[in-house]
């Protein structure tokens, strides 16, 4: 595609595939982003000649969709749904980039817009979008509502074979529920949904499922459940490491990972735990996510502030929540966990600071959160 471009340097459409041809190769855990500055830097001119033309906003959007770089393709997300109003896909995209950024308000919006004139895959798409949203905003009935639809939708519409975006969506509504919510009976107590889908065609979505209930299990001391759940974890990996799917195999070593380290944790094991937790941390840290997905579904390094928490090391932990807010910016539960770490260190400047960005995020939230109370209370006294 370069050589193309370079053969015919007046067309813009041979530089726009070129430049889309460098995100599709990108290296995930090439962290200078060179290739999607690279193709920034082909894109941005054409976008300023042709800011109507949609191919151009659309592959911005991804070119972007990285936390360290996000925040230059908001005005191209925020074009891009009216250029393309016809167009499901445009009325999602805008998302990657608000997600990176944290503003869930905007993610929902474009979701649901989506959704509203989406075929069945690209509905499912925007709904694992769009309950990640809810989430954060502490709309917990709205994203219900989301999850109780797509539980309803009967399984013999399903696309059959298993489109893999939607596969994807329906594994990680119900675990985002659980997780984002801290409720870990229920996250232990999740089962792979029942469909016409063809799972082992991909084994990343099944992970979701296991690896979410497999934390629950860890959280809610049923030490044999998650023992079973990080096997299913290693039987995964090593089926995807054979189908040479090779960052998906990594993603779910790392969800294997940090169930090791909760085992750990539960078994009273501190030291063995937090090792392990770090180095899940570190790993996750080292990579991208897929487009597939606004995020992972609990943020490692998050859960490793949560992890140093309960051990009663609030330094490190405040340390470890604020370094993954950097990554995953405005989420409910790192603002919940800053908080709380601060409070433990005694430093009330930041503890009030992160209680008031939390009442702050989930203002048009339902309010039934004892985590919202929490927060309230605090800045009340």
């Amino acid at each position: 595609m370069e050589q193309l471009a370079q053969r015919h340097p007046d067309d813009h459409e041979a530089a726009i595939f070129h430049a889309l041809a460098l995100n599709m190769t990108i290296v995930p855990t090439d962290k200078t982003y060179a290739n999607q500055l690279k193709a920034a830097a082909i894109l941005e001119p054409v976008f300023a000649r042709q800011p109507q033309h949609p191919g151009v906003a659309h592959y911005l959007i991804h070119t972007y969709d990285f936390p360290p770089i996000a925040d230059k393709g908001v005005g191209a997300a925020r074009r891009y749904a009216a250029i393309a109003p016809a167009s499901p896909h445009a009325r999602h995209m805008p998302s990657h980039i608000f997600t990176r950024v944290g503003s869930w308000q905007e993610s929902v919006d474009s979701n649901r817009s989506s959704a509203a004139v989406a075929d069945q895959a690209g509905r499912l798409h925007a709904q694992d979008y769009m309950v990640y949203g809810h989430l954060q905003l502490g709309q917990d009935a709205d994203a219900r509502k989301v999850l109780e639809e797509v539980r309803a939708i009967p399984s013999i519409t399903m696309e059959h074979p298993l489109v893999f975006a939607s596969g994807y969506a329906i594994s990680a509504i119900p675990a985002r529920y659980a997780l984002e919510r801290g409720q870990w009976a229920e996250a232990a107590a999740l089962t792979l949904p029942a469909s016409e889908f063809q799972w082992s065609r991909f084994p990343q979505t099944e992970a979701l499922v296991v690896f979410a209930r497999g934390l629950g299990a860890a959280r809610t001391a049923n030490v044999a459940g998650a023992r079973q759940d990080t096997e299913r974890l290693g039987a995964l990996h090593a089926t995807l490491t054979q189908m040479k799917q090779g960052y998906w195999a990594e993603q779910v070593d790392i969800q294997r990972q940090i169930l090791q380290a909760w085992i750990a944790r539960a078994e009273g094991r501190v030291d063995d735990s937090l090792r392990l937790m770090r180095a899940a941390a570190d790993a996750e840290d080292a990579t991208e996510k897929h487009i597939v997905s606004p995020g992972p579904l609990v943020p490692a390094r998050e859960l490793l502030g949560e992890m140093l928490l309960e051990a009663n090391r609030p330094a490190e932990a405040l340390a470890a929540f604020e370094a993954s807010q950097r990554k995953e910016p405005n989420r409910l539960r790192g603002f919940l966990g800053a908080a709380r770490a601060a409070k433990a260190a005694g430093d009330t400047a930041r503890a009030r600071t992160n209680y008031d960005q939390l009442v702050k995020l989930t203002a048009r939230g339902d309010g039934e959160r004892p985590e919202i109370r929490e927060a309230k209370t605090f800045l009340g006294r």
